[in-house]
């Protein structure tokens, strides 16, 4: 006789003991029951009816929207739901461009992935979507509406995670569509190019917009000299889609396999990191002391500033006018170049590899361009575009001995290179404003809050006379939601650190998709590249020193620093 606690899930015996819906005790059993529209970071919309179970019954019902019961017994394979899985497939099928060999997704579209684990050798129903239909008005991202299947996750990651609204539904029955409102290009949306509504689609519907072609261009051209800087988070993300399951030595294999594929310079962008906690540090301890606007908002993420531009423009004073180390880092890299003797009369092409979509964004910002009109960075690549870059040139990443980054910026410190973890900034500029250097000094800031996966972080740490009260945000959502603890008194903050994407950004949409555990493996690779450090303050990177002497002199507010003003959509 089963007891209260349990549910029989194909009759296997499984404790209840939380779960919210019978697709957790199913995947609890070790059975992979199919789904599209199910996230346990998003509400459950039940759209696709792929992870219907079957009670002793005969009743049918939806895994993902049905609360466990104590003595219910179900199985998820049976004749009849076998036959209605294959029909919701056909149908999809019908309903779905099937250029599957030319497709973004094609290596890991879910619904090419079901079709093969159910054997759909035929369909049955006429093809409905032949024809693209494309929206590639963004920089960040690209749309086609052909390869929809309608799981609704889009929607749902950017009204309900981001907070954004940018898409919804449209239409109703066989004329619905996702789409945005009054379907304007959505480069006219209030998008805020984090693309993590690409992340979680399933099929090729939304992909990020790339720049491979163009960086390839410039390599091919004798006249160019192409220099790329790699952002600290790409290293955690690269290694499993390579077939390297250590992550943690990634960075000395991108680095060589970059100059295998002809990048004339491969730098570190740990190194404009660097720069920016020494910039972004003296503005906090600036505005501290001598009573300046707080909280001091971080500026480091793209996808955030857009976000403020759009619905807060109240606080843009309160973000720090430094800019990304993306772009910091460009600026000494252009003006490095600009006199070395080396590479006169070639072109300066500056590529960005970076974990993130808004970045593409950034990257053609008026804000940033340079005096002569041209842009600071002038490609952005993802890293899931290295890795389809690696593999074109046919290199096995796997096999490759890692290399240092190029000289004359090759020095870093661990604080740059947790950048790329939620949470990491605040940790480097509290090192560099904490007054107590030592390891016991490390140990204290590691531990005061900082650090964690939450999307929501608070922390209070002592420096000199101050008690500093920072607050920690992931996904635009979170955001918000402290934004109006803030503004209605209910919290004070000295610091706030901000990224778009959930988890920061080594969970970029740039990122090859990953799960809770694999994103935990990723932060935790970062924080061991910072223990192996022997630099572990931004300030004490020497090659600083030689950054600001002959790359930025007296123009460090030109060249490192910003002021965004609110935007019309």
């Amino acid at each position: 006789m089963l007891n209260d606690n349990y549910m029989l899930i194909d009759k296997i015996p499984v404790p209840i003991e939380g779960e919210k819906n019978i697709l957790e005790l199913v995947r609890k059993a070790g059975i992979d029951m199919p789904t599209f529209c199910y996230y346990s970071e998003l509400s459950v919309y039940g759209a696709c009816r792929m992870c219907m179970v079957e009670d002793e019954r005969g009743n049918m019902h939806a895994a993902c929207s049905t609360p466990p019961k104590a003595g219910m017994s179900v199985v998820t394979n049976s004749a009849r739901l076998r036959k209605y899985r294959k029909n919701i497939l056909e149908l999809l099928l019908a309903n779905h461009c099937r250029d599957c060999t030319t497709c973004e997704k094609s290596e890991s579209c879910r619904l090419k992935e079901l079709a093969r684990r159910f054997y759909i050798e035929d369909v049955r129903f006429p093809n409905g979507k032949t024809q693209p239909q494309k929206d590639e008005s963004s920089v960040s991202i690209s749309i086609d509406h052909s390869k929809c299947i309608l799981c609704g996750d889009c929607v749902r990651m950017c009204n309900e995670v981001q907070n954004v609204g940018a898409i919804g539904f449209s239409g109703r029955g066989s004329k619905m569509e996702v789409s945005t409102a009054f379907k304007v290009p959505i480069n006219e949306t209030n998008c805020v190019g984090c693309g993590q509504c690409s992340a979680v689609c399933p099929t090729g519907a939304i992909i990020i917009q790339k720049n491979v072609d163009r960086t390839w261009a410039a390599i091919y051209d004798p006249d160019v000299y192409v220099v790329a800087q790699v952002a600290p988070a790409v290293r955690a993300g690269v290694a499993k889609a390579l077939g390297e399951e250590n992550g943690f030595v990634a960075a000395g294999k991108i680095f060589a396999a970059m100059r295998r594929m002809g990048f004339n310079q491969v730098y570190d962008t740990t190194t404009g990191a660097d720069m920016t906690v020494v910039e972004e540090g003296n503005e906090f301890i600036e505005r501290l002391t001598k009573g300046g606007k707080l909280p001091l908002f971080t500026s480091c993420c793209p996808a955030w500033i857009r976000y403020a531009e759009n619905k807060h423009p109240e606080l843009l004073e309160n973000i720090s006018t430094c800019r990304s180390p993306m772009q910091m880092f460009g600026s000494a890299i252009k003006e490095y170049f600009a006199d070395d003797g080396s590479v006169k009369g070639k072109k300066i092409f500056s590529v960005a590899v970076m974990p993130c979509t808004a970045k593409k964004y950034e990257a053609v910002r008026e804000e940033f361009k340079r005096p002569d009109g041209s842009d600071t960075i002038d490609a952005v690549i993802t890293t899931q575009e290295l890795i389809q870059m690696i593999r074109e040139a046919g290199i096995h990443f796997d096999e490759i001995a890692p290399e240092a980054p190029s000289m004359a910026f090759g020095g870093t410190s661990g604080a740059g290179v947790i950048f790329g973890v939620t949470g990491g900034v605040t940790e480097a500029v509290l090192r560099y404003a904490d007054t107590d250097k030592t390891y016991s000094g490390l140990r204290q800031i590691a531990l005061s809050g900082v650090r964690g996966m939450e999307g929501v972080k608070e922390a209070s740490y002592q420096v000199g006379d101050a008690q500093l009260k920072i607050a920690i945000v992931s996904g635009l959502g979170n955001a918000e939601k402290l934004i109006r603890k803030i503004q209605s008194g209910e919290a004070e903050y000295h610091l706030v650190e901000v990224m778009a994407c959930p988890n920061g950004c080594i969970a970029g949409a740039g990122q090859p998709f990953a799960h809770r555990e694999e994103k935990e493996q990723r932060a935790e690779n970062l924080y061991k590249t910072d223990n192996l450090t022997q630099i572990k303050r931004s300030e004490a990177n020497p090659i600083l020193g030689e950054i600001y002497a002959r790359c930025i002199g007296d123009r460090a507010h030109e060249l490192l620093h910003v002021h965004y003003h609110p935007k019309n959509n």
